[in-house]
């Protein structure tokens, strides 16, 4: 008896619907009907309708919305099913946003299972919500995704300091730093890592580092709950630009 793998629905990157083995090509519409129903799982007729066509008329819509749905593929368990007036995601279809949006979640209140031999970097560094979408409902979904995978990454990074794995702490820390920059919360984890390495050369020239950083980007300086992390006595040996960073929240 051949097994046959369940539909899934791919947003992270470009959209991608696969069927068994096959991926399955759909029109525009057909693809952002599939994506609004892969996220909110259930929606009314007339939100959906007034959310992909937002310049129709109510009728027109939802005749939008009925011809999308007829295009949709057919000769097998159906994707999309009605209750009532609701329409809902089959329960078979697998969206890869709800297992990155599970995963984060359970990284972020320390639950789920340990992840002692493989932490979940992958999917927390992964591409965005179909990208080059400029609708406002993605756009919302997007930033949503982003804060929660960073958020993510900071605990991760902090988890995996606590066990003695300071490698897979830093790549966790740096790819904080990447996806944005100027998030202090990434920095911090970093300079925690290299304390917890013992480097503390390393986790002073850091916070120097993201001090300048944040003063030529926007005049500030970072929090004094990233000053006390350092040991006593160390910001006095600061470069001059950094200890005229630190100097505003000492004054």
């Amino acid at each position: 008896m051949r097994l046959v793998s369940p539909p899934q629905l791919r947003l992270l990157g470009q959209f991608r619907l696969e069927l068994g083995t096959e991926t399955v090509e759909l029109c525009r519409n057909g693809q952002r009907l599939l994506a609004f129903m892969g996220l909110r799982g259930r929606v009314s007729r007339t939100i959906l309708a007034g959310t992909l066509w937002p310049e129709a008329t109510e009728e027109h819509a939802r005749g939008s919305l009925r011809t999308t749905l007829w295009k949709l593929p057919h000769g097998g368990p159906p994707l999309i099913g009605c209750c009532g007036d609701s329409l809902l995601v089959a329960p078979t279809l697998r969206v890869d946003v709800h297992i990155l949006t599970q995963t984060a979640l359970d990284v972020v209140e320390d639950r789920g299972p340990p992840f002692h031999a493989q932490p979940p970097l992958g999917l927390l560094t992964g591409e965005d919500l179909l990208p080059g979408w400029d609708e406002d409902w993605v756009m919302v979904e997007r930033e949503r995704l982003r804060q929660l995978r960073l958020h993510a990454l900071d605990m991760l990074a902090e988890t995996l300091i606590r066990q003695g794995r300071p490698a897979l702490a830093m790549e966790a820390a740096w790819a904080g730093v990447r996806a944005e920059p100027l998030r202090e919360s990434a920095h911090r984890a970093i300079v925690s890592t290299h304390l917890a390495e013992g480097n503390i050369s390393e986790a002073v020239r850091h916070y120097d580092a993201f001090c300048r950083l944040l003063n030529e980007e926007l005049g500030v300086a970072p929090s004094p709950r990233f000053a006390r992390m350092l040991p006593e006595g160390l910001p006095a040996r600061i470069t001059p630009r950094g200890r005229d960073c630190l100097r505003g929240w000492f004054r």
